[in-house]
């Protein structure tokens, strides 16, 4: 059986698995990002696949392809990556795609982790089976990927999709992208601990402050949404604020591209899961109500596995997409 390797390559961990035509991941290994110490992950992307190699040719597997997600733009045109990826440094406008398939003879593919997550939704998960989705990824940032009628959305230069940085409030805030208002501001975890933080400054009493053992640094999203479901005041406008930007966004994907699916996953999507219907109930104020209520939204947790599947998806993508340009 043919496998694919999907590469997920975070900034403290990179994990790397050989997956199945239907998803299965069925090794897997994950090693710190500086295993081989700092402006070394190349090197170790390229160890780790090796280890995945020599145990699925132990168990009689052969590899087909790779695919890496990368956290930050990916310029595939020109098979470089951008020259903004703040987790990873080193890998800032590397031919990744061509270093690692010079050394390991197999065909790599390399994209932003994102566009990866869509296309491993769309290929195995949530999105399974529909022409088009949209994938929302409420990290510590807010990331983004789009498959419109079967084909990713890149964009000239890979900046397609960056949905998180895309503004819903234009007199909002300042954004770390350099813009102002973005959906990032208000959904992502870092957002949302910045606002809260920002709110119980000046406020030594308040009790979000109090719950962080008087640490404002300690305020985190996880704690944010675990104040707000107790009804803590400040915790509860900073999610409303979120579950409304949301909601914003889903109006402006469902108006503009009218997909079938879109897929809010994420670290922050565990805590948003119980508040689906009041995200929903937000779109409704901004969404076409026919098109709204036509697209299924799903809001699914994700994990390693998740960006390994991901990855491999985006590695059978790209041979599909490969065999059908090589078609007379």
């Amino acid at each position: 059986m043919d496998l694919l390797i999907g590469v997920d390559v975070g900034g403290t961990t990179i994990a790397a698995g050989a997956v199945t035509a239907t998803g299965e991941v069925v090794l897997e290994q994950r090693v710190p990002t500086r295993d081989r110490g700092p402006g070394r992950a190349v090197e170790t992307i390229g160890a780790l696949i090796d280890a995945i190699r020599g145990e699925a040719a132990h168990l009689g597997h052969a590899l087909a392809a790779i695919g890496v997600g990368v956290p930050g733009p990916v310029d595939c045109l020109a098979g470089r990556i951008g020259e903004q990826v703040p987790h990873v440094p080193e890998l800032a406008g590397r031919p990744l795609a061509a270093e690692l398939a010079a050394k390991l003879a197999l065909p790599v593919f390399v994209d932003n982790d994102v566009n990866a997550l869509a296309l491993g939704e769309w290929t195995f998960g949530a999105g399974r089976g529909a022409r088009s989705l949209v994938v929302l990824a409420a990290g510590t940032g807010f990331g983004a990927g789009i498959v419109l009628d079967g084909r990713l959305v890149r964009g000239v230069a890979g900046f397609g999709g960056e949905l998180g940085h895309t503004p819903v409030k234009f007199d909002g805030p300042p954004c770390w992208c350099g813009g102002r208002g973005c959906l990032a501001v208000y959904a992502s975890g870092r957002g949302i601990a910045e606002a809260a933080r920002a709110r119980v400054a000046g406020h030594p009493g308040a009790p979000l402050l109090a719950a962080a053992g008087g640490d404002p640094l300690a305020i985190t999203a996880p704690l944010v949404f675990r104040a707000a479901r107790e009804g803590e005041p400040v915790a509860s406008s900073v999610v409303d604020e979120a579950c409304r930007a949301l909601g914003a966004m889903l109006g402006t994907i469902v108006n503009g591209l009218n997909p079938e699916v879109v897929v809010i996953t994420g670290g922050v999507a565990e805590s948003l899961q119980p508040l689906e219907t009041r995200i929903v109930k937000a779109a409704g104020e901004y969404a076409f109500r026919r098109a709204l209520a036509l697209t299924r939204v799903a809001i699914v947790p994700g994990d390693k596995r998740t960006s390994m599947r991901g990855a491999a998806a985006l590695a059978g993508y790209e041979t599909r997409q490969a065999a059908r340009k090589g078609k007379p």
